[in-house]
């Protein structure tokens, strides 16, 4: 499914095309409720968690092929963006992430416009390299990980390079 629906979204130079589709509000209230104002103030509302700065990811339902929107926390570095998929430390891998898992072409919104993205999961010095961003922009994510057994995914969000 994944091999197809990616190709679904690419031009004929191959490019990603913008994400479109039907959107189903979160079943957590206030993700949908924060990721709703974000989008409707271009960024300049609801746009912190636990006081630092979130974006808004959109991904493709793995199930229903319907528009889902999380807001996360923002990680950047250098103009590129990672999304860390911590549950606050559950043993259990955020709906979100298995979505980019299955269909990797996400939007990122981190301000008034949202972009088409890439994403890739991160391993080994890069994943490390990440990660210290990522704990430099939201302690909480050191404590987290130790909540759990399982290696908390990081995911790098990346521009279409063709």
């Amino acid at each position: 499914m994944g091999g197809r629906a990616n190709q679904a979204f690419n031009d004929s130079r191959g490019h990603l095309m913008a994400l479109k589709g039907e959107y189903v509000r979160s079943p957590s209230s206030w993700a949908a409720k924060q990721a709703e104002e974000y989008e409707a103030s271009g960024g300049t509302k609801a746009n912190t968690m636990a006081g630092k700065p979130v974006v808004i990811l959109t991904t493709r339902g793995r199930k229903t092929g319907k528009l889902r929107k999380a807001p996360l926390m923002r990680v950047e570095h250098g103009g590129d963006y990672a999304v860390v998929a911590s549950l606050g430390g559950s043993d259990h891998h955020p709906e979100w992430y298995l979505n980019l898992v299955a269909d990797p072409h996400v939007a990122l919104q981190d301000g008034p416009e949202p972009e088409d993205r890439q994403a890739r999961v991160l391993s080994g010095d890069e994943r490390k390299e990440w990660w210290a961003r990522a704990a430099e922009a939201f302690p909480t994510y050191d404590t987290y990980q130790t909540k759990t057994k399982r290696e908390i995914p990081i995911i790098l969000l990346q521009r279409n390079l063709n």
